[in-house]
């Protein structure tokens, strides 16, 4: 970038500034002499004077360093301006970049930049001593001007873009550089030009750049770098000035054409690969970009119904498989591959008879062990609903399509599968009756494989369809809606009933009543539909009277399939239009599914629980007995320590009968063992120690295995040998003069040595007391 000396910039502006000065300067002389002069060539008559305020638009150059006091740059006068007043400036500016003294002139103190603030505003107003003003206020502005002080500026980046082969005077793109000095005048003009590739490429003053050649390829040159210079003060050599580089870029077109990598490609592909599946890449070159790539391959004809070409994303020949392979049939395939671009421009950049626009392909098919074959795909069959002749519905057939021609069978995994299939022959069979009302197709799979040892499955998906018979009686349908007013006439129709049929081809449903009726009539409409008329007038809701009308329905099918319906008809009391209002609900007499299996299902719980308690209790009565004891003879009694005894006279706390029952019974007899109320009498080695006798009573109960466990002991018939009274016990004087015998417990063993002395005579107490 060049810069100029201040001198030279001001040079030529300051000359016509300074006239400017002067003249206005004169002009300024002129008004006030005139003005000192008015006064004397009055007459001695008072005149009013117009007061005027007198002053020029005044100018200073920007950057112009002022005086130490302040630099003049204009006057201001007043005609009432007096030695008395003084002159005041407010406004943009004021007191700080101008200012005005006392003569009116009006100084600048400070230097300006046009650039920031271009003209200033300012009010000059006349005051007197008091501050009192003498005049109205004026407006008037100062003007800064420009200096060439300030030089071209570009935008940050700058880029353009242009596609190959344009013509020549093409437009690229516009550059644009802003120059802060002022646009009027020479210095915020600008001028552009290129400092290189202007052999390619030109600018105009407007910063146009268009080309001057149509030779730009993408493929030589895809990108430019451009270096553009702006000055101002055009047409001169002296000026501020900037540069820039622009970035071009070249796009693409399609302009080469598509040619093969190779005049050779071969593949190697199993013979079991699917229709459809990729067989390998044919490359493609292509020095266009991708977007711009567009080429069409074309198969030889005798192949193109085998094989496949299609572009991938990358624009290469993906060679595809249309038809299955067999290596046993056909091993090898040789045919040719063309490639060729219809959106190319005209004249493509690469021409010539050396162009790779032709390929030969070459595939081996390799040998696999192939699963067995179909002759059919799919199967379809069909057959009757209900019971049939020949449960053989049809038959599937697979073959194994290599040279080792292994044998198939055949099978069906779904177990659900109402069909069978015969595993050497492939015969289809029903294995039940089918209902089409229940299920109207069936699709199973039938697998076929070799007979080896891991031999290949292949599927054959079978579809069955079972085809209708008449088989389902008819159905009434709009019963519900059939009701007498009690308004009703004779010939009054009370509802339209149908017809419905669970089977597919029904035909014309024929109605009629099973038995006369007095009150009703059926008209059969012969479209599937018939009408109920009434027959007589007379009904009345208050009688509990249920209508019923049996019909008879026929299906007209083969064979024909009849139904007779009751058809209940509900008195009802209406409104107009037969809108029934209220209709009487009879009382069914029967007794609905639902209620009688509620009701069984109670019985049966009862049933079951009373088994329960009498088994419980059969159980419990043979573990009694097991025990050999008799359940009328396990008594127990809640015994509390913190209550006081009522005495002889409290009986009702426990039953004493059962005290003595062992007594009084008089089919007793001796048993081998004692009974659990024998009577206790005292043993003379114990006399008086009931605390030694408890604890023996209670240690034989704690070793007797074979005993019902109690909480309490029981004993009676035991009296203290400190007790000064004899005994009161029932048991003892329930059992006076009993001839009862236990001696023979002596002959039991040691184990029952206590019990016999217990149960013994003592021949020295003749009173039997215990």
């Amino acid at each position: 970038m060049m810069k100029q000396s201040a001198w030279r910039q001001m040079t030529e502006p300051c000359f016509w500034a300074g006239i400017l000065v002067i003249l206005c300067d004169l002009n300024m002389a002129l008004d006030a002499h005139h003005a000192l002069r008015l006064p004397s060539t009055q007459s001695g008559v008072l005149q009013r004077h117009k007061r005027e305020w007198k002053w020029d638009k005044l100018y200073v150059f920007e950057e112009t360093a002022p005086k130490p006091l302040g630099e003049k740059i204009g006057k201001l006068d007043n005609t009432l301006y007096s030695e008395s007043a003084r002159y005041v400036l407010t406004g943009q500016g004021a007191n700080t970049e101008f200012k005005v003294n006392d003569m009116g002139d009006i100084l600048f103190l400070a230097k300006l930049d046009r650039e920031k603030q271009s003209i200033y505003k300012l009010t000059a107003s006349v005051i007197n001593l008091n501050g009192e003003k003498l005049d109205d206020d004026e407006l008037f502005s100062i003007v800064v001007l420009d200096i060439n002080d300030s030089e071209p500026v570009f935008p940050p980046a700058l880029s353009g873009s242009i596609s190959e082969s344009s013509v020549a005077g093409t437009t690229v793109m516009t550059v644009k550089a802003t120059d802060a000095d002022d646009p009027t005048t020479q210095n915020g003009k600008i001028e552009y030009k290129l400092l290189n590739g202007t052999d390619l490429f030109q600018i105009n003053d407007k910063g146009v750049i268009r080309t001057t050649k149509n030779t730009l390829d993408r493929e030589k040159h895809s990108q430019y770098w451009i270096k553009v210079q702006a000055k101002d003060m055009p047409g001169l050599n002296q000026g501020n000035s900037a540069t820039t580089i622009v970035n071009i870029n070249i796009t693409d077109i399609n302009d080469n054409m598509a040619t093969f990598k190779t005049g050779k490609y071969q593949f190697k592909v199993q013979e079991d690969i699917k229709p459809g599946s990729e067989i390998g890449i044919l490359g493609v070159e292509d020095r266009d970009e991708i977007q711009n790539k567009d080429p069409t391959f074309i198969l030889q004809q005798t192949y193109q119904e085998m094989f496949g070409i299609r572009p991938n994303n990358d624009k290469d020949g993906i060679l595809s498989l249309k038809v299955p392979l067999d290596y046993e049939t056909v091993k090898t395939y040789i045919f040719s591959v063309f490639v060729d671009e219809h959106t190319v421009s005209k004249s493509p950049n690469n021409q010539g008879p050396n162009l790779l626009k032709k390929t030969q392909v070459i595939i081996n098919v390799i040998d696999v062990d192939e699963p067995p074959v179909f002759n059919q795909t799919e199967y379809k069959f069909s057959i009757y609903e209900g019971p049939y002749k020949t449960p053989i519905i049809g038959a599937v057939s697979a073959r194994d399509p290599d040279k080792t021609s292994y044998k198939i069978r055949y099978s069906i995994e779904d177990p659900h599968c109402p069909v069978t299939v015969d595993p050497v022959q492939g015969h289809l069979s029903l294995k039940r009756q089918l209902d089409r009302e229940q299920e109207s197709s069936y699709t199973f799979q039938v697998i076929a494989q070799e007979d080896v040892i891991n031999g290949q499955k292949s599927y054959a998906m079978v579809n069955l369809k079972v085809l209708d018979i008449n088989d389902n009686v008819p159905e009434l349908t709009n019963g519900s809606y059939v009701y007498v007013c009690e308004s009703d006439k004779p010939g009054t129709v009370i509802g339209i009933i149908g017809a419905h049929d669970q089977d597919e081809s029904s035909g014309r449903f024929r109605f009629a009543l099973a038995k006369k009726s007095s009150n009703f009539s059926l008209h059969d409409h012969l479209n599937n539909t018939a009408s109920i008329v009434l027959k007589q007038e007379g009904f009345s809701t208050e009688r509990s009277v249920e209508y019923m009308l049996e019909i008879e329905i026929s299906d007209g099918g083969t064979p024909e399939q009849k139904s007779i319906n009751s058809l209940h008809i509900k008195v009802c009391t209406c409104q107009s239009g037969r809108r029934a209002e209220y209709c009487r609900a009879y009382a069914q007499t029967g007794v609905s599914v639902s209620a009688l299996l509620a009701i069984l299902l109670c019985i049966v719980t009862i049933l079951v629980i009373v088994i329960l308690i009498v088994l419980r209790r059969r159980y419990q009565k043979d573990d009694l007995v097991a025990l050999g004891k008799s359940s009328s003879d396990m008594h127990e009694q809640l015994v509390r320590y913190d209550e006081e005894g009522g005495g002889e006279m409290d009986t009702n706390g426990y039953d004493v009968s059962i005290l003595t029952s062992a007594c009084h019974d008089s089919s007793f007899q001796p048993a081998p063992g004692p009974s659990l109320y024998a009577m206790v009498k005292k043993p003379p080695a114990c006399k008086g120690d009931m605390a030694m006798m408890i604890e023996v009573k209670k240690g034989e109960a704690d070793h007797d295995r074979e005993g019902i466990p109690y909480d309490t002991l029981h004993i009676y018939g035991y009296e203290g040998s400190e007790s000064l009274a004899g005994s009161f016990s029932s048991l003892d004087s329930s059992s006076t003069g009993s001839n009862l015998d236990y001696n023979f417990l002596h002959e039991w063993g040691p184990r029952f040595s206590t019990l016999a002395e217990l149960y013994g005579i003592d021949g020295s107490d003749t009173d039997s007391s215990y």
